[in-house]
């Protein structure tokens, strides 16, 4: 699967999730204090990530 989320401890001990795809990391969320937390940072973007509407800056 090209696309993932991966949860990681940070140095500061914290915990953080990353989304890959093809190996190459998209974002990364903030630090979490519990691996439950950073579960559920990963089902929030899955739920309201495909109808958050985009900004445009530029």
């Amino acid at each position: 699967m090209a696309h993932k989320f991966e949860i990681y401890k940070d140095k500061a001990g914290e915990f953080r999730v990353r989304f890959k795809y093809n190996s190459e990391t998209i974002f990364s969320t903030e630090g979490y204090s519990s691996k439950a937390s950073a579960k559920a940072a990963i089902e929030s973007i899955k739920n309201n990530g495909p109808e958050a509407e985009t900004e445009d800056n530029a």
